[in-house]
């Protein structure tokens, strides 16, 4: 069933109070089970408060069954505090280490599905200094509630604090200049999510199975992208739990985030291109511009920085087998008419991302792995010009 974006805010937008009683209860034997994961980075000091905070909601209702940290090597001594608060915790460069060291915090998100144990995976940030129980039983609530719901994002008002002076609805400044904007012009179904960047979210497994990860800053706008794909709007929910503050960022790391932002969103709607790396083939490697170069003026004069900005991508989990990836989409630029040729060896299929199985589908997605080299390139032809007739 289709539902326009009005539609779906007045009927999958919800309130942590809706599910208060999961707070309460003590018996869930009836409900699926759920992991909370944690990935984090020299979060020392949250993740003690946050993990007491879980503690006690675990200890009264047994919600989550299982938590884990997922520590980016931290040395400030991150997994020491949340392995003495009683976490599991592991390196995510531990993880399984035939795909290489992590990329990123998408990567580690990716990785820590290998170790979660729950039927749906929940996400959240390490950095937030107000973190409450209803942050957890509120954006698990709608999933253990309603089996037709797939995916759910936390929604939360998010100041700006610098000093003793605080902006109510100041941060997210990323989510404000660059992703609503985005997901309004090229994706505008999901318009009605109050935090597309946010780190918290809960998804069913098998569904968080089919999806390919971004490794880094991407990993949410893409995510939500792919998830709409997969399963429709209709699947997807978000709840207010109300204000949620963590550390900010300097302007100029901001900067970097949103071209990331861009970037990814781009290759969800066709405007990029992302191969097979015949080294690597646990990646997908975005072929954009690596490097983001920004002009700052400083007290010293004029400085142009370079930086890197990598966009690398995980393939779903369901496509592997031992460490290889079965099948390994791929989307190629150009205009429909001139195809170029995939790289030698590269099997492709059409990204479930940009073309999945669900309901928000532009259109059925056409499998080309596994032809003859000739017979792929043609392939391919075909459905890039089949393609340009939805846009």
């Amino acid at each position: 069933m289709s539902m326009t974006v009005w539609e779906w805010f007045e009927q999958r937008s919800f309130h942590h109070r809706d599910f208060h009683s999961l707070a309460l209860a003590r018996n869930r034997s009836e409900h699926a089970t759920t992991t909370l994961v944690l990935p984090g980075r020299n979060v020392a000091g949250t993740i003690g408060t946050i993990l007491d905070v879980v503690a006690g909601l675990r200890q009264r209702t047994g919600l989550p069954d299982q938590v884990i940290v997922v520590d980016a090597d931290s040395p400030d001594g991150t997994a020491d505090i949340a392995r003495a608060h009683g976490a599991e915790v592991y390196s995510e460069n531990q993880l399984m280490p035939a795909y290489g060291p992590a990329q990123g915090k998408g990567d580690a998100m990716w990785r820590a599905l290998s170790i979660a144990r729950g039927d749906i995976v929940m996400f959240a940030d390490a950095d937030t200094t107000d973190f409450r129980e209803h942050y957890v039983y509120g954006t698990l609530g709608p999933l253990l509630s309603d089996p037709s719901i797939q995916f759910c994002k936390a929604a939360f008002r998010r100041p700006f604090t610098s000093g003793e002076k605080s902006v109510a609805d100041g941060g997210g400044r990323v989510t404000e200049l660059m992703a609503k904007p985005l997901l309004n012009l090229f994706c505008p179904q999901l318009a009605g999510f109050v935090q597309p960047l946010g780190g918290e979210f809960a998804a069913r497994r098998e569904l968080l199975s089919a999806l390919p990860f971004f490794t880094g800053y991407g990993v949410e706008i893409g995510m939500m992208i792919d998830v709409f794909n997969e399963v429709g709007l209709n699947a997807m929910a978000q709840v207010d739990i109300g204000t949620r503050q963590n550390r900010h960022q300097a302007l100029a790391e901001l900067s970097r985030m949103s071209s990331v932002v861009l970037r990814t969103v781009a290759v969800r709607e066709g405007i990029s291109a992302r191969y097979l790396d015949e080294e690597n083939p646990t990646l997908w490697d975005v072929h954009q511009p690596e490097t983001y170069l920004h002009a700052v003026a400083s007290a010293n004069g004029l400085r142009l920085d370079e930086h890197l900005n990598e966009l690398l991508e995980r393939p779903p989990f369901a496509r592997l087998n031992g460490g290889t990836a079965l099948t390994v989409p791929a989307l190629f630029p150009g205009d429909a008419n001139q195809c170029p040729r995939p790289p030698h060896g590269a099997a492709f299929v059409r990204t479930p991302g940009y073309a999945g199985r669900g309901p928000g589908n532009r259109q059925a997605p056409a499998r080309l792995a596994g032809t003859a080299p000739g017979a792929r390139s043609q392939a391919r032809c075909a459905a890039r010009k089949a393609e340009a007739r939805y846009r």
